[in-house]
């Protein structure tokens, strides 16, 4: 089943172009599981080819603006319905209430700075969005967070599908997939090096709960 849609993914970025890319990269910012690694990379593999109708960086923008544009979609619906709703229908997307609360309480106590570093972890980018509008966050706030990590992201798949991926991973999704997650490892420990930093800092420079009141 997942090889039958991954192929339906793959003709869409390449009989759409830059809207297949924006499309796909706006469904993996909601709900809808299309993991952003069989859209990224196979569409900058075929923007590298000679005679290409796309372009690396377009494809970056791309989806780029298709992370932004299913991340807000899902921010003002969350935001709208409130977290009775998304509670009682979340677990028919696998959003179970334990994960929403982790979400809100990340939100809460690191704000831009959880946002932009959710972006950049794979599972969990798709979901950051939900508690962002549950608890009302500025939404130019939550934009710029979004755009900067998905840029970030949209450009490191980028560079897999340019260098590492080859015609014959590219007739076979499934090799593709488990390549980007062997290399993808050191990438995603960094981000994590980087986020536990940010969460120090945070910790270092808190005002006292005396000074807080």
């Amino acid at each position: 089943m997942l090889q039958h849609f991954i192929q339906v993914w793959f003709g869409w970025v390449q009989d759409w172009g830059y809207l297949g890319v924006i499309l796909l990269m706006a469904m993996e910012s909601s709900i809808f599981p299309v993991p952003s690694e069989v859209v990224i990379p196979p569409a900058a593999y075929m923007a590298a080819q000679p005679g290409a109708h796309m372009t690396l960086w377009g494809v970056v923008l791309a989806g780029t603006f298709g992370s932004w544009l299913g991340s807000a979609i899902t921010y003002w619906i969350s935001r709208a319905v409130g977290r009775v709703v998304i509670v009682k229908w979340g677990r028919y997307f696998f959003i179970s209430e334990q994960k929403l609360e982790r979400a809100e309480q990340w939100v809460h106590r690191y704000e831009a700075g959880g946002i932009l570093f959710a972006r950049l972890l794979p599972v969990i980018r798709h979901l950051i969005s939900i508690p962002a509008g549950i608890i009302r966050m500025e939404f130019k706030t939550f934009s710029a967070m979004t755009v900067i990590g998905s840029a970030i992201w949209c450009a490191v798949l980028a560079w897999f599908g340019s260098n590492v991926i080859t015609a014959e991973m590219m007739a076979s999704p499934e090799s593709m997939v488990a390549e980007l997650k062997h290399k993808s490892h050191w990438i995603v420990l960094g981000v994590l090096v980087l986020c536990a930093l940010y969460v120090v800092v945070m910790k270092l420079t808190a005002k006292p709960p005396a000074a807080q009141r």
